[in-house]
């Protein structure tokens, strides 16, 4: 057996077909073998795994924690295989912990739902993630606002690792949702998805309406927009009104020929409780 080879069932039903006499290191990979499936993991085999996942081209978490309590907030990957993998994050003291997903990209993130014990004075915790090195979302939950719900989406790992923190936060005063109706028309036939960032607070990127719950600790929102047009030759123009008075805020342009991320809409959504995304092709 070359050295750190992991040896399969097939592999070890091979030593023993009619007419085959194993050798005694073949009885031994079989003893080695028996020990992983019984969960009785020595150094040796510790290693060799380890150099096998670091050789893996499956994407994985990194999480952390700070300052939280014996909470557990469970994770839940899918692949496009289908399958279902439940990551259970606890205290961590702030050292990075880091698990390999199952199957293979895209892998879709949610959370089941997040219950806390309840929060004294103004104390919350923060739930923060990031997609490789790209797009982040964050919330704040516990103490008088709702827990993170059942199958929150928190992205889609396209590449290789999504970064989980939650953290522990004290504030000056009690915190509150505040929530602004957004509507969005697309008047092309390219996916234009648009993501929105208040305080402690942002959404995955989206192509639907939503009602966000931001929060009282500054009432606005910034807004950003991805779309890929590297095989369009027209600019696309995204505007922002108040849709209770029909005025013009503020617009992008999505530029032909590239794929446009993060593109921001020029400016901050400020007290606006509803407000329309109108995306169109540029006369």
């Amino acid at each position: 057996m070359e050295k750190n080879e992991i040896i399969t069932r097939e592999k070890l039903k091979t030593y023993f077909e009619t007419g085959k006499y194993p050798t005694e290191s073949q009885f031994a990979e079989l003893i080695d073998f028996l020990s992983i499936q019984d969960n009785v993991l020595g150094n040796k085999e510790m290693v060799t795994l380890a150099n096998n996942l670091a050789a893996l081209d499956n994407g994985y978490i990194l999480y952390n924690t700070i300052s939280i309590e014996n909470e557990k907030f469970p994770i839940v990957v899918r692949s496009k295989e289908g399958e279902d993998q439940i990551f259970t994050i606890g205290k961590t003291d702030n050292k990075e912990q880091k698990r390999y997903f199952q199957g293979s990209a895209p892998y879709t993130v949610s959370t089941k739902e997040f219950m806390v014990e309840k929060l004294e004075g103004n104390r919350y915790y923060s739930l923060y993630t990031q997609i490789d090195d790209g797009h982040t979302t964050n919330r704040l939950f516990g103490n008088n606002l709702p827990p993170v719900p059942e199958d929150c989406k928190l992205g889609t790992v396209e590449n290789k690792k999504i970064s989980i923190r939650i953290t522990s936060e004290d504030f000056d005063r009690k915190i509150n949702n505040v929530h602004t109706h957004i509507t969005f028309v697309n008047k092309t036939e390219i996916l234009i998805e648009y993501a929105l960032y208040a305080n402690y607070w942002t959404n995955t990127y989206i192509s639907e309406d939503i009602v966000t719950d931001h929060y009282d600790l500054g009432d606005f929102l910034a807004c950003f927009y991805r779309a890929d047009l590297r095989e369009i030759s027209k600019s696309i123009v995204c505007r922002i009104f108040d849709a209770d008075n029909d005025t013009l805020l503020m617009e992008a342009s999505l530029l032909p020929g590239q794929k446009n991320t993060n593109v921001s809409a020029g400016g901050v959504l400020s007290g606006i409780r509803n407000a329309r995304i109108e995306c169109h092709y540029e006369s």
